[in-house]
């Protein structure tokens, strides 16, 4: 597409007496697909007439279709946003909104301030722990109710996963030639195509389980808003349903992505946490790699495709040259193998584990497993609901606890063969489920470290007093009978464990232990 094709739009968009309704400035947002036109209370975006192979916008009746599309999918993610289809007509000299005969068309959705936008917000230093844990819980409500793709369907199938993939590498290609880039993007390719086969059985397994779902498929910053108080996500991918019709990991991993990419990784795993917790889609784990790795590429191509649209400035055009490098050695980062380590906590109920591990996790990359939420799943409860089981029975009884157990032991060995550390969140008060992970992380060859909070008996007491008092909706159902049992029954740390320890003091912090660690095991390696 050249400058010519879209100057009568823009200069007629641009102006405020173009529009029906009050405008006194607007204001112009460029992608490489669209314009968007900030325009009073309202915001029109208008498709580019281009046609990338993946993206086809080349002709007015399929430009006309796919805003149809955008405003249908994205009713199911921002009801209150995305009003109507807006025709623009009359002539390229004189166009008018709903003149005629159609030349063009545009989404007009409702305008909320830019700075709630995340991205906007993260610059301002405004975007915190509680808005990703809010857009996690969301997303992982939007991806259960989503449609699954069926069995005859292509979608989730192996082309349908390597085919986008290596769409990246071949569109970037032409770019690099002369730039010294071309070994890397080689180094790069090669890895991806191997990844690819040595997780073909997963990618099988995970269409047959039903993760390949109608997502989003653009799930990143700049599409999301903390607005009104709420999260809400924005423009999915309409011009291209093998895009959206992924697996949930996909999903996800572009915004998990995008956070690293911005630096943000502590906020990246806070989101992944979450998101994995709600779900207990440990599974997709072994894909996050993968999926990250083809995120910063879609990235990369798409500043390849921007620069190649030869209205941008030098400024313009050397930051676009560095956002390419950058995702380059992105995607390389996330092809390094980690070492990595199984955390195990030992402590009674009210010592603090699920708060220090939650934290440590973020800090490590880690995945923080929690046996409260995973005994739930275990009995098809949600995580907050109480189960009205006496202390010692129900789902606290003997068979229960061993299956919450061998559960935990499965999700870490899921976890550590997918290259991250995991932390198991649970009391370990019994020998036998402490010898269950001592032997898988023999098993797997990877260090075994024991964060022990040994907090005083009358402290115990009063902290799970109080969080009944507080009725704090949480997984965790102890209280006072439940500490007086585990306080009966609880084995105490042999001496080969005490050895792994690493003890938590109410005065110890996260930050400390994740320093500790990453010096003796958390390095990376070629």
């Amino acid at each position: 597409m050249n400058a010519e094709q879209g100057a009568w739009i823009v200069r007629a968009m641009s102006e405020p007496t173009f529009y029906d309704h009050p405008v006194t400035e607007v204001m112009l947002m460029e992608t490489h697909i669209s314009w968007v036109f900030l325009a009073g209370d309202f915001a029109y975006k208008v498709k580019k007439p281009l046609n990338f192979g993946f993206l086809d916008f080349s002709t007015l009746a399929k430009r006309r279709h796919y805003c149809q599309e955008e405003l249908r999918l994205n009713r199911l993610y921002s009801t209150d946003i995305y009003l109507a289809l807006t025709q623009i007509g009359g002539s390229p000299d004189a166009p008018v909104i709903n003149g005629e005969p159609a030349l063009e068309y545009a989404v007009k959705m409702r305008r909320f301030p830019q700075d709630c936008q995340l991205d906007r917000m993260l610059a301002a230093g405004q975007l915190h722990s509680r808005q990703l844990i809010a857009f996690a819980k969301k997303i992982a409500s939007l991806h259960r109710q989503a449609a699954s793709a069926g069995a005859g369907t292509a979608y989730g199938g192996s082309n349908a996963v390597i085919d986008p993939v290596l769409e990246n590498f071949t569109q970037i290609s032409p770019f690099v030639k002369g730039t010294g880039a071309e070994p890397h993007l080689a180094k790069l390719e090669q890895w991806t195509r191997a990844a690819c086969e040595a997780l073909q059985p997963v990618i099988r397994q995970r269409k047959v389980d039903g993760f390949i779902r109608e997502c989003h498929g653009d799930v990143h910053l700049a599409n999301m808003a903390w607005f009104d108080n709420q999260p809400l996500l924005f423009d999915c991918i309409e011009f291209n349903e093998n895009f959206r019709w992924i697996d949930v990991v996909n999903d996800i991993a572009f915004l998990a992505m995008d956070l690293d990419d911005r630096e943000q990784t502590e906020l990246d795993w806070i989101f992944l946490n979450r998101y994995l917790q709600e779900t207990g889609d440990y599974q997709g784990v072994s894909l996050l790699n993968f999926y990250k790795t083809y995120r910063a590429m879609v990235r990369a191509k798409v500043t390849c495709l921007r620069l190649a649209q030869g209205d941008l400035d030098a400024t313009q055009r050397r930051r676009a040259e560095h956002l390419f490098q950058s995702y380059l050695d992105l995607a390389e980062q996330y092809t390094l193998t980690r070492a990595t380590t199984l955390i195990i906590t030992h402590g009674l109920s009210g010592a603090g584990k699920s708060t220090f591990s939650s934290q440590l996790a973020s800090l490590i990359g880690g995945i923080h497993l929690r046996s409260d939420l995973e005994r739930k799943r275990l009995h098809g409860l949600a995580a907050t609901a109480g189960s009205a089981s006496p202390v010692g029975g129900g789902i606290y009884g003997a068979s229960a606890f061993a299956r919450t157990y061998d559960r935990l032991r499965d999700l870490a060995g899921v976890v550590l063969r997918s290259g991250l550390p995991v932390i198991v969140d649970a009391t370990f008060i019994k020998g036998q489920q402490r010898n269950l992970f001592r032997q898988l992380a023999a098993e797997l060859q990877v260090p075994l470290f024991i964060l022990d909070f040994p907090l005083a008996e009358g402290d115990l007491r009063q902290r799970v007093e109080q969080r009944a008092q507080n009725a704090t909706a949480d997984a965790s159902e102890a209280g006072i009978e439940v500490l007086e049992y585990q306080l009966e029954h609880a084995e105490p740390l042999t001496a080969s464990e005490k050895q792994r320890v690493i003890t938590i003091h109410p005065d110890s912090t996260a930050e400390a232990v994740a320093d500790t660690l990453r010096t003796v095991v958390l390095d990376v390696k070629q």
